[in-house]
């Protein structure tokens, strides 16, 4: 844990010291997903997070430096989450074409990252210049879903199934694209079927890849 204060040790109500930090910083990460997710980081003070979540300032701070790490911390869950799940489905679907590979990989996305507005806004709108150290995170995490794409492209591409040739820039427009779509989408309150976005998306990759309607 990245908290600057250390909890006490001692065992409370049947809980172990761990066991009740570990609820405590639970309750917080709940807390920031919900005001950061509906009011957003910027309108979003440490003691509305410590009451919201009902721990003390000291808690927090024994988890958090501050509501960045703590906004950092979300970010990287809800991205985490996203990749698993996109990976899983491509995988599943790798007896597939090319099309089909890209829809299961799509729908799995855009479930994960915007069924619940409050994870697309944190994952594409309240990281958006917070802060340089903030910034980098972000730029991290977008390169490492360019490298995840670029990686299906080459597996395409040895199968036939796309043009040989650099994606690098088409990958980082792709992954613009799509999280413009989605944050659109779930800010909308999803009033376009889900199906609709993941055909959308699932044309628009492949029409880049060189692979017809």
């Amino acid at each position: 844990m990245s908290g600057r204060n250390p909890a006490p040790k001692r065992s409370y109500g049947g809980r172990s010291a761990e066991e009740r930090r570990a609820e405590r910083r639970e309750r917080l990460l709940a807390a920031g997903l919900e005001l950061f997710g509906t009011r957003g980081y910027a309108a979003t003070s440490i003691e509305r997070l410590c009451a919201t979540a009902n721990v003390s300032t000291r808690n927090f701070y024994e988890e958090f430096s501050g509501r960045e790490e703590l906004l950092t911390t979300l970010h990287s869950t809800i991205n985490e989450r996203a990749a698993q799940a996109l990976a899983a489905a491509y995988a599943e679907a790798a007896d597939a074409d090319l099309r089909a590979r890209v829809g299961r990989a799509v729908h799995a996305f855009v479930t994960v990252t915007a069924s619940d507005p409050r994870w697309a806004r944190i994952a594409f709108v309240e990281v958006i210049g917070v802060s340089a150290g903030l910034e980098r995170h972000r730029f991290r995490w977008r390169a490492r879903w360019e490298d995840a794409l670029i990686e299906m492209v080459r597996e395409a591409v040895g199968r036939g199934e796309a043009i040989d040739r650099d994606y690098r820039l088409t990958m980082i427009a792709i992954i613009g694209a799509v999280n413009n779509l989605v944050h659109h989408w779930s800010a909308r309150d999803q009033d376009i079927p889900l199906d609709d976005i993941t055909a959308e998306l699932t044309r628009l990759i492949c029409v880049s890849l060189g692979v017809r309607p």
